[in-house]
């Protein structure tokens, strides 16, 4: 969940929102006359948010002379995450997480002790979703940001734009080995919850494992969407279960409560039930 770096409010109340991240803003949020002071106020925000448990992350500013002042005022033991807007390709990527680690050596922190979150939102970058995605080993997460994305596209967002360079995403992200972030649905819209919730269970199937928000009405939902149910991890045990015991009888595919399942149906429950951990 997105909150500014200087909205003290924002700030007090972020760790009660059941986000498991909270971005702390010096890009859009901040106008560009309180950068300083939103850096100023990284320690005690992250310490405020981070209360909880929740991981506390950073969004930095594209323009390198924002970028380089943001990162050495970013990089701390409680910050384990930087948000990177508008990537422009895989050397951006490499240029910044050298910054990243002349900064965490002259603090004494563990290299590689920060990751990134590279987040494309240009029409320039979009075909470089892949080599992003591959950039570095600090990379964890790949997404679109739908609404600059579609602003540059002169383009309105919504399922139809987005599907197809979410799908983009999903496919850079996964063969990369890292998360996929996002949905095929609205970001900055959250009045209507419900179409909200519909668009984040069309996203999970398409493959989708997490998603940033700028309200905290929308953590629940995504909690709920993008995290497996009780119901599901439950099945998932029985599924794995079952076939192991087939496989134990010299068996490489069995009945399980009317589907058949074989090594790759097994594997997407090895997987769920690692998200669940």
């Amino acid at each position: 969940m997105f909150v500014p770096a200087t909205g003290e409010k924002f700030v007090s109340k972020a760790h009660t929102r059941g986000a498991d991240v909270i971005i702390l803003d010096l890009e859009d949020s901040i106008p560009p006359g309180d950068k300083q002071d939103a850096r100023d106020a990284l320690p005690a925000a992250a310490a405020t948010v981070g209360q909880a448990g929740a991981e506390v992350a950073v969004r930095i500013n594209r323009p390198l002379d924002l970028a380089v002042p943001d990162i050495a005022a970013a990089i701390m033991p409680a910050v384990g995450t930087l948000i990177l807007p508008k990537v422009m390709g895989p050397e951006h990527i490499r240029l910044l997480s050298e910054v990243v680690a002349m900064r965490e050596a002259k603090l004494g922190m563990a290299p590689g002790h920060t990751r990134f979150v590279a987040v494309v939102e240009t029409p320039d970058a979009l075909p470089l979703l892949g080599a992003i995605a591959a950039a570095d080993p600090r990379v964890v997460t790949l997404g679109v940001g739908a609404e600059d994305l579609s602003t540059e596209l002169e383009a309105v967002p919504g399922g139809d734009l987005l599907y197809h360079f979410g799908m983009m995403v999903v496919a850079a992200a996964r063969a990369a080995r890292i998360q996929p972030m996002g949905s095929v649905g609205p970001f900055a819209d959250f009045s209507d919850l419900e179409g909200y919730r519909a668009s984040l269970k069309r996203s999970r199937a398409l493959g989708f494992a997490c998603q940033a928000c700028i309200h905290p009405a929308q953590v629940a939902i995504i909690n709920e969407e993008y995290g497996p149910s009780p119901a599901e991890v439950d099945r998932a045990r029985r599924l794995i279960s079952a076939f192991d015991a087939a496989i134990a009888q010299g068996l490489g595919a069995v009945a399980f409560e009317g589907q058949m399942i074989d090594l790759p149906v097994v594997e997407r429950a090895r997987r769920l039930l690692a998200r669940a951990r």
